[in-house]
């Protein structure tokens, strides 16, 4: 293989396992899997990664960590705090694709078991709530929403957005996309005060 610098060859390997895994589930995917892939030993693997906990853990900071930098500059455009929470709806990509949101099933389930893999999918979880905490609060001080805690606020409709979100990954056809973000944008606007459908609703909506 042609000589990288070591933050290309994480990068390559980072890559291979996103492809893997995208077939195989983050739990199925191992070092000799990876290697495969990119045509090269377990021991490249392992002197790049202390272990498959930390490679996995790093794929998936790679993909659900774009995401999440999408949804937040999607956000920052918008005027006031009901067009962030718009934004919000609109970028997010959970309910785009069965393999998308697969991932994020496979990190939670994989949690307990591998640490690493763990605290980064709690950490961006978080980040995703804090989104909806900072924009209800927005409103809060803008006087357009009334809510007495925009922290569990937040964790509910993330909460509700993430398990019809399952449903549709899990049980495709049991619900259509437009219903998973129509339930969880009526859900928030009565929790925070606002009228039925005041929060733009997604293009395909």
């Amino acid at each position: 293989m042609p000589r990288l610098s070591p933050s290309a060859r994480r990068d390559e390997i980072i890559a291979a396992t996103l492809r893997v895994a995208a077939t195989k589930g983050l739990a199925n995917t191992t070092v000799r899997d990876v290697a495969a892939e990119m045509g090269t030993s377990s021991g490249l693997i392992h002197h790049y990664f202390s272990s498959m906990d930390d490679v996995l853990a790093a794929a998936f900071e790679e993909a659900a960590g774009a995401d999440l930098a999408n949804t937040e500059a999607g956000m920052r455009s918008g005027d006031g705090a009901s067009a962030r929470l718009s934004s919000f709806f609109t970028s997010y990509t959970r309910t785009d694709e069965y393999s998308a949101f697969q991932m994020w099933l496979d990190a939670w389930a994989e949690a307990s078991r591998r640490p690493a893999l763990g605290a980064t999918s709690r950490r961006l979880n978080i980040a995703w709530q804090r989104l909806v905490a900072n924009a209800i609060a927005e409103g809060i001080d803008e006087g357009t929403m009334s809510c007495d805690d925009p922290d569990a606020t937040a964790w509910r409709v993330l909460s509700l957005l993430d398990g019809l979100s399952m449903q549709l990954a899990a049980h495709p056809g049991l619900i259509e996309r437009t219903n998973v973000l129509e339930w969880t944008m009526t859900a928030l606007e009565a929790e925070v005060g606002l009228a039925s459908r005041s929060l733009a609703r997604p293009a395909s909506q």
